[in-house]
C-alpha cells in the first residue's frame, strides 16, 4: 500500500520538477495550495460499481469536501467534513493507475468512495489539496505542534489485506474478509471495494488494556483454512484472525503493535466511547445486507 502511494506521488513530482518546471519560480503558488479546488472526478457507484463523472468541490473556508450528482446541482449529494477524511492512492484496488480512495466518517461509521481521473497530475493535485487543507486545520487546532506532530495527526491507512475472522463465541467457522487498519479503526469488508464496512473495532493503547498476540487461544474451536493466527485483546473481548502466510501474520502484528504502543489522545478516547459497538454496526437504512458478528 505504501509503495503504491509513493509511486504515484514520485512520478508526478518528477514531472512537476522537470517537465512543468513548477519549482523554478520563487513564491509561485502551487495549484493545490489556495484552499479551493473544483472539478470533475470519476466516482464508483455505491451499489452498481459503475464509474460516472461527478463534480467535486473542496473548500478550506467551509472545511469540507462536497460532491454533486449533477454539474449544475445546487445542493451537494454528500458534504464531508475535512477532519474526518483519509485520502490514499489505490491504483491496484481501483484498477486504474490514477485511482484515489476517500474514506470518511458518516454517523461515526466509515464510508469509502472510489475515484479516478484520466490525468495523473489532476488526481495528485486533488490529493495534495485535501492534505493541504487538513494541515491548515490541524495547525489551527494544535498551534504549538511541530510539523512532524501535525503530520502524525493526519489519518492514514497502516495496512490492508485479507484475513480470516470468527465470531465472538469463537466456535463459528472463520470467514475470509478484506481488512483495513485506519489508525485506531480496524474495519472489515466482504469486498475491497465495498462502500461500508461490515464491522469496525477500536484498537486502543496498551495502557487501556489492548494487546496483540501471535496465535489463537487454546479454546478456539472455529474451523479455519489459514494456519497463521493472531489475537487482538481488548477490555471487552478477544478478536481472532488467521493469515495465509507467516509474513502476513508478522506484518499485521507489527501494524497492530505500532498502534497499541501509542498513547491515546483525548479525542481518540472520546471517539472510542462514542462508538460503543464492536464488529456489528447497524446496517445503513439504504444498504440492506446480512450483518456479521
Amino acid at each position: 500500500l505504501i509503495l503504491q502511494f509513493l509511486e504515484v506521488l514520485r512520478e508526478q513530482w518528477i514531472r512537476a520538477k522537470y517537465e512543468r518546471k513548477e519549482f523554478t519560480e520563487p513564491g509561485k503558488q502551487l495549484p493545490y495550495s489556495n484552499g479551493l479546488k473544483e472539478g470533475i472526478l470519476w466516482k464508483r457507484g455505491r451499489d452498481n460499481g459503475q464509474f460516472l463523472p461527478r463534480k467535486f468541490l473542496l473548500s478550506e473556508r467551509d472545511g469540507c469536501l462536497k460532491y454533486f450528482a449533477k454539474p449544475d446541482a445546487k445542493e451537494p449529494k454528500i458534504n464531508i467534513k475535512i477532519d474526518t477524511i483519509n485520502a490514499t492512492f489505490q491504483p491496484v484496488k481501483i484498477r486504474n493507475p490514477n485511482g484515489l480512495q476517500i474514506s470518511y466518517l458518516k454517523d461515526n461509521k466509515t464510508r469509502n468512495i472510489f475515484l479516478y481521473h484520466e490525468d495523473g497530475k489532476e488526481i495528485v493535485d486533488w490529493f495534495n489539496a485535501i492534505r493541504a487543507v487538513q494541515v491548515h486545520y490541524l495547525k489551527v487546532a494544535f498551534p504549538m505542534a511541530s510539523d512532524n506532530e501535525v503530520r502524525d495527526h493526519l489519518r492514514k491507512f497502516l495496512k490492508e489485506g485479507y484475513m480470516e475472522k470468527t465470531g465472538p463465541r469463537q466456535r463459528e467457522a472463520f470467514k475470509k474478509r478484506w481488512f483495513t487498519l485506519d489508525h485506531r479503526r480496524l474495519m472489515y469488508f466482504k469486498d475491497p471495494l465495498d462502500a461500508f464496512a461490515k464491522g469496525e473495532v477500536f484498537v486502543g493503547s496498551r495502557e487501556h488494556g489492548y494487546s496483540v498476540k501471535q496465535g489463537l487461544p487454546a479454546g478456539a474451536q472455529g474451523s479455519f483454512s489459514w494456519q497463521y493466527g493472531l489475537t487482538i485483546v481488548t477490555p471487552d473481548r478477544e478478536y481472532l484472525f488467521t493469515c495465509e502466510t507467516e509474513s502476513d501474520q508478522q506484518d499485521w502484528i507489527a501494524a497492530f503493535s505500532r498502534v497499541i504502543e501509542q498513547p491515546m489522545t483525548p479525542q481518540e478516547y472520546a471517539s472510542k466511547c462514542q462508538d460503543g459497538v464492536h464488529f456489528s454496526p447497524p446496517a445503513p437504512a439504504h444498504q440492506p445486507h446480512n450483518r456479521e458478528n
